[in-house]
């Protein structure tokens, strides 16, 4: 059974840092490329960072250049996300996405709820 498990959510102040976590199972994860996304409250969900399926590049949203590091440990099944100077804006749902590098195939985890406020 496929599973993402996020977590490392929760409530921070503004230029706080937190470090999300997706443990994943039930598929071969050094075939797959994973990316965090996130979704605020009536707002399309976006892409924040993805990276290579043996983390040999990666790639970031303007707007998280500078500020977050998504990182992968293929000897664990995780992919992190280190999230600095948040701001209130970053506010959102995120989520973890795998998708195979040669086939059609993708998975979502559930989500974490990461809230920036004072």
């Amino acid at each position: 059974q496929v599973q993402l498990v996020e977590s490392g959510g929760g409530l921070v102040q503004p230029g706080g840092s937190l470090r999300l976590s997706c443990a994943a199972s039930g598929f071969v994860f050094s075939s797959y490329a994973m990316s965090w996304y996130r979704q605020a409250p009536g707002k399309e969900r976006e892409l924040v960072a993805t990276i290579t399926s043996f983390g040999g590049s990666t790639d970031y949203a303007d707007s998280m250049k500078g500020r977050f590091t998504i990182s992968r440990d293929n000897a664990k099944n995780t992919v992190y996300l280190q999230m600095n100077s948040l701001k209130p804006e970053d506010t959102a749902v995120y989520y973890c996405h795998a998708a195979h590098v040669f086939k059609d195939w993708e998975y979502w985890g559930q989500g974490t709820q990461v809230t920036v406020s004072s």
